[in-house]
């Protein structure tokens, strides 16, 4: 049996700003992305402004309302995040070279291998948490036990600074009481569809037929069982296994035919927000390549490809690629029924996730980037959409990233005509 860690640094940008500010401990501290711009978004906040009812992703003004206007802001430094994040993946890597990356401030770890050496789960989650804390400086809270998708449960389970094992034997009474919206990946789309049949915990999901999932929420419903009875069985992809892959792609056939550039830019754009946000998470850096492939109302396909000039991690900077690629490879025949985006020749090292801050552009796409990432994570990733997809209900209501997972190196179509 494996043993899986997910390890969660607690209000990590907040906390380390007062690494910076430690005058401001007590004191209720948000990070924003522009303390100038009182419409500024929450990215973070400390346990007293949590106490005081500030949450992320509200705007700033009302934070500020709920703390009497005492809070403390300050702008998002992710230059920071990025070098407190590599010091405490050093840590881990202490004890496993089997770290995944999940964005700049969860990690899950493999230490199968590794009690031997250091103990069992429980006491190697525990030794990284007093690392991290005597240190770093910040605390982190650490979910153990025999599959990513429970690590990942138990780190949110207890919170800050703690340790939750959850095991064979108590996963029934720790997880399946939770709302289903718990389990990763079930963002707000398939939450509600669970609803309508009367599904609202982790055990209703594991305790119900498998083929009505399937029925409902398609091939995504057989995961969701698996995941909901402990059986997931992924693994942990480290920097030496991530290295291996050669693509990370989606495609999508969307419910109606296309026939104009503008409602392929569409679908192009929801397209690259998921590539580029998994590839983000990925550990594989920026990507210098971009792929499209365009499927007609008759089922042929076609497809180009194209090297940039500046290698991206950016859903933008991905579909502008993907537009010119349209462009200049789609002759109008016949109405567009579906396309892909994929990304490759990467620029491979977690530290070089999506922070190569070389010019102006760069720097602010990155902190939005992250951001948003950020959000998505928390309240869904239907939770913060562009402009262009909300103009189309239907596809505003695909959460083709949480409900469809993508692995480097697999692409997937997925068919919205319900």
């Amino acid at each position: 049996m494996r043993t899986i860690l997910h390890s969660d640094l607690n209000n990590f940008y907040a906390s380390v700003e007062l690494l910076k500010h430690p005058e401001c401990r007590d004191m209720p501290v948000a990070v924003c992305g522009s303390v100038e711009d009182r419409h500024g978004i929450v990215l973070a906040k400390n346990q007293v402004a949590k106490a005081l009812g500030v949450k992320t992703g509200e705007v700033l003004w009302e934070a500020q309302k709920k703390c009497a206007n005492n809070l403390i802001t300050f702008t998002a430094d992710f230059p920071a995040y990025l070098r407190v994040s590599k010091a405490v993946r050093d840590i881990y890597g202490r004890f496993t070279d089997h770290i995944e990356s999940f964005g700049i401030d969860e990690c899950w770890l493999d230490v199968t291998d590794s009690v031997k050496h250091f103990g069992s789960g429980e006491e190697i989650a525990e030794k990284i948490r007093l690392a991290v804390k005597k240190e770093i400086g910040v605390t982190v809270s650490v979910g153990v036990s025999f599959n990513k998708i429970f690590a990942k449960l138990g780190s949110d389970m207890k919170k800050p600074d703690a340790v939750t094992v959850i095991s064979p034997e108590n996963y029934k009474s720790t997880v399946w009481k939770l709302p289903a919206e718990e389990l990763l990946y079930v963002g707000k789309a398939t939450k509600n569809k669970l609803n309508s049949i009367g599904i609202h915990t982790i055990g209703d999901i594991a305790n119900t037929d498998e083929k009505v999932l399937t029925g409902l929420l398609g091939v995504w419903g057989k995961t969701l069982y698996r995941y909901a009875n402990g059986l997931d069985d992924s693994p942990v992809v480290d920097k030496k296994d991530a290295e291996s892959a050669k693509s990370i792609g989606n495609s999508l056939t969307d419910y109606k035919d296309l026939y104009t550039f503008d409602e392929v830019k569409t679908l192009i754009l929801l397209l690259s927000e998921s590539v580029a946000a998994r590839l983000r998470e990925s550990g594989l850096g920026r990507a210098g390549t971009v792929k499209l492939s365009v499927t007609d109302n008759t089922l042929k396909t076609c497809g180009k490809q194209i090297t940039l000039d500046k290698p991206t991690s950016s859903a933008i900077g991905i579909a502008n690629a993907a537009y010119d690629l349209f462009s200049s490879l789609y002759k109008w025949q016949n109405p567009v029924r579906g396309i892909g985006v994929a990304v490759s020749n990467f620029t491979l090292g977690t530290e070089q996730l999506s922070f190569d801050f070389n010019g102006i552009s760069d720097d602010k796409q990155d902190r939005l980037d992250l951001a948003v990432d950020g959000i998505r994570r928390k309240y869904g990733n239907n939770s913060v959409q562009r402009a262009r997809i909300l103009q189309d209900k239907k596809l505003a209501e695909t959460d083709i990233k949480g409900d469809h997972l993508v692995h480097p190196g697999q692409s997937e179509i997925k068919d919205i005509d319900e």
